[in-house]
């Protein structure tokens, strides 16, 4: 029986309150089986690394009997809503205009439905945003004004997400912009916080029942109006309930070109395991990425990670570079893991990325 406005709402505020290398060369860097990762326990949660409190907040949920995406939601809830996480919701760094713009999509597989909202503004759950979108329109996505009337219909609450801490980091960010300009300099030695930090987090039950959600706060500073990877089904994250769920963290844009979501969850279909899937998946981003993103060597000046779970259980994560770590939690625990990864970390291009330009005033 479909849900009816007042139980989304009442499950909304108490969900809010509980807050090309090969695998042979993977494998010789690491002295890793790829295999390693697979335990006899089918129920299985798999997030980046800030998503540790959540996957233990997810499987208390899937073990209580909840929905694996209702539990993956309230996961990310836990990030969403604290404002010292300045990668996702409340707190998030800005844009370059200083407004909090976030982006958040969900899949869940025994459906087959998904939700997704993009630059919307002083909601700070997209997450429940995007699972409302799939719960109650025959669409997919909504973005920017229009999204955040969907969002107050449905009885969501706004907030102002600019907290004090994220306003001084978009302060300092901005007098720093032109030396020609009339604003001063701060006087310190705090360097300017970047961050294109999000939260991407995959489940299954012991049923073999699948979802997949990831949600951000974006690039800081970015442009008004971008949209990266973590709303696009099929690159911030994908889910097919016959074969895996996947998403990613990091430069959306090359996540994007390269749909790393269904890209990873098709190679996993194909018979890879998920951490050569996500190795895969790395190598064809770095074939899709534009030259002035590559050093002589043809190596990125980005970092990305993928993370990726199977159908059976099985789970995986890489990065570009070595150092990547992901969150896992299952019937030993919840804990955080080392990821599989293309480049050592010494190899990493020196000199700045250029992708933030200033812009005179």
């Amino acid at each position: 029986m479909p849900l009816t406005r007042r139980d989304f709402i009442n499950r909304t505020a108490a969900a809010a309150a509980t807050l090309s290398l090969t695998e042979q060369l993977h494998a010789m860097r690491l002295a890793i089986p790829v295999g390693r990762r697979s335990g006899a326990a089918t129920a299985r949660i798999v997030s980046s690394t800030n998503g540790l409190r959540g996957v233990a907040r997810a499987w208390e949920l899937l073990q209580r009997g909840d929905d694996t995406l209702d539990a993956i939601i309230a996961g990310v809830n836990i990030q969403e809503l604290d404002a010292e996480d300045d990668s996702v919701g409340l707190g998030g760094l800005p844009n370059e205009d200083g407004v909090v713009q976030l982006d958040a999509s969900c899949m869940h597989g025994p459906t087959r439905r998904a939700g997704a909202v993009g630059c919307i503004e002083d909601i700070a759950t997209p997450s429940l945003v995007a699972k409302a979108i799939m719960d109650y329109t025959d669409h997919i996505m909504l973005v920017g004004a229009d999204a955040k009337t969907f969002a107050l219909d449905m009885g969501f609450t706004p907030q102002t997400l600019l907290t004090p801490k994220s306003r001084q980091h978009w302060l300092r960010w901005r007098a720093r912009l032109n030396p020609g300009d009339f604003r001063l300099d701060y006087d310190d030695d705090i360097a300017i916080r970047f961050t294109h930090g999000t939260i991407n987090m995959n489940a299954v039950n012991a049923a073999g029942e699948m979802s997949s959600v990831t949600t951000t706060s974006g690039m800081a500073y970015k442009v008004p109006g971008r949209v990266g990877d973590s709303p696009i089904i099929g690159a911030g994250q994908y889910c097919d309930q016959s074969a895996g769920a996947a998403g990613s963290t990091g430069r959306g844009e090359a996540n994007i070109k390269a749909c790393g979501g269904f890209l990873t969850v098709e190679f996993m279909r194909q018979g890879m395991a998920p951490e050569q899937a996500c190795l895969k998946t790395l190598e064809r981003m770095v074939s899709m990425t534009e030259a002035r993103l590559l050093d002589g060597k043809g190596r990125p000046r980005y970092d990305i990670n993928i993370y990726a779970l199977a159908k059976d259980g099985r789970y995986g994560s890489a990065s570009m570079y070595e150092g990547g770590t992901f969150a896992v939690a299952d019937d030993t625990g919840a804990r955080v893991e080392k990821a599989a990864y293309l480049f050592r970390r010494s190899e990493y291009p020196t000199g700045p990325v250029p992708v933030q330009r200033a812009r005179a005033r």
